[in-house]
């Protein structure tokens, strides 16, 4: 099924009366206000879900999970076919997007700029360091069974930068549709992205000069249609931190109230490796822990807490755990970094504490791979993913990844915080739209009704 069919199926029966019968029109320029810059070129680095969202504009991914126990959706992919029990060939338009995306995941595997995300490619021999595409054709040969590789090939991060979409980006201006799409032409004809202050975003909505706004909070909250996925984690390196650093944390650390104070948009606090959108209740499972008391020492130790440049909300969080942490005998310096050197940073284990985000995907083995290897428990991928990956059955392996989350948690270096959705608010004009399992607003399918329709 293509996106235009799944989003019909999704949204007609809601729509309009005058699209009731009949199908939603074509054409309309949708003005997008965002309150974050545009994303990268490099799909690993535009990660947040406002960021993720607006780079599906320009740049598509080789698939789409609309539900997170459904079928995969191909989408530059024409074809995800398991020739073998443990080679996957994925067929696309032309050998030169194949290539693409074999230099993509390498990337994304090897020295140049390693990525947390490379953790789900780990299940693939030699890790997906040399890959190569056949013609059009990209073979991932797997190195022991592991029935989620399609759905960890959706994961926006897993993009190429080469790769075309539904719209032809442009660095100001219309972005304007491409008429020739696997998943056919959208409905809109263009959409014109501009940054506004967070205190601008309502406004704009409010007197029509945006039709959707992506980002910051609203009067009471911006409210969000998708799943909070994009998790908080405070990374600590055991070897320059006491080792007493996680009991010192979680004695002064009230995650309900750091969440709804410091941190915008629709968020989650999250006590655990996975978020609350994917840690569902296990049977028989322990209620949340109290606070511990705090640790016998008394800290005395100065720490310098790297966070992300681009994120407001990090800044905010640092400096309530910069206070927090005085209280344990901690004097922590805050520093501020690109993206880019924030992950060269981790990449590198040098630093000592660091806010650290990440957009799990909505496959619990997934995510549980993906915040192990943010924790720089890298070498408990070869021994867990196996394991899971063995269990044929999709539920029992969900369950099963949960299940191992809650019990690795105290062995991997993070403090997890909170989980965050996409803050997205639209005028009733903007029809059609619809979410994916990631949590990411479709906005390459949606219509605008026509002034004056009923």
């Amino acid at each position: 099924m293509t996106l235009r069919p799944f989003l019909l199926s999704l949204t007609l029966g809601l729509a309009l009366p005058a699209h009731a019968a009949g199908r939603p029109p074509y054409g309309g320029t949708l003005a997008l206000a965002h309150a974050g810059a545009l994303p990268p070129a490099d799909p690993a680095l535009a990660d947040t879900p406002e960021q993720a969202t607006l780079r599906a504009l320009g740049a598509s991914a080789m698939c789409r999970l609309p539900t997170a126990q459904g079928a995969v959706q191909p989408v530059l992919a024409l074809k995800l076919e398991r020739t073998r029990p443990q080679l996957l060939e994925v067929t696309l338009p032309s050998p030169a997007l194949a290539s693409a995306f074999a230099r993509a995941l390498s990337r994304l595997s090897g020295s140049e700029a390693p990525s947390p995300y490379r953790a789900l490619l780990q299940p693939l021999q030699g890790e997906g360091r040399k890959l190569s595409a056949t013609g059009a054709t990209l073979p991932l040969a797997l190195a022991y069974p592991w029935p989620d590789l399609e759905r960890a090939l959706c994961h926006p991060a897993l993009g190429a930068p080469e790769a075309p979409g539904p719209f032809t980006q442009a660095p100001a201006g219309a972005w304007t549709a491409q008429p020739r799409q696997p998943e056919g032409r959208p409905f809109l004809d263009a959409v014109v992205p501009t940054r506004a202050e967070e205190r601008e975003l309502a406004r704009r909505l409010g007197t029509g000069e945006a039709q959707v706004a992506l980002g910051g909070p609203g009067p009471e909250g911006a409210p969000g249609g998708g799943a909070a996925l994009y998790a908080t984690y405070l990374a600590f390196s055991p070897r320059r931190v006491p080792a007493d650093f996680r009991q010192a944390v979680e004695s002064v650390l009230d995650r309900v109230d750091l969440t709804r104070l410091y941190v915008r948009g629709p968020a989650e606090p999250m006590a655990g490796l996975l978020p609350p959108a994917l840690a569902a209740a296990l049977p028989g499972a322990a209620p949340a822990a109290p606070r511990p008391a705090p640790p016998a020492s008394a800290g005395g130790r100065r720490v310098t807490l790297l966070y992300d440049a681009q994120l407001a909300d990090q800044r905010a969080v640092a400096e309530r755990l910069q206070v927090k942490l005085y209280e344990r005998g901690y004097a922590v310096a805050l520093q501020a970094l690109p993206r880019a050197a924030l992950r060269a940073r981790w990449a590198a284990g040098d630093y000592e504490l660091m806010l650290h985000a990440v957009l799990l995907p909505p496959v619990p083995s997934l995510a549980l791979a993906v915040a192990l290897d943010t924790g720089g428990r890298h070498d408990l991928l070869g021994v867990e993913l196996p394991r899971l990956g063995a269990v044929a059955d999709q539920a029992a392996r969900d369950a099963r990844a949960r299940e191992r989350a809650l019990a690795l948690a105290p062995s991997v270096p993070l403090v997890p915080l909170y989980a965050q959705g996409l803050a997205l608010r639209a005028r009733p004009e903007l029809q059609g739209l619809a979410w994916d399992a990631q949590g990411l607003a479709l906005l390459a399918g949606a219509w605008l009704q026509p002034a004056g329709a009923p």
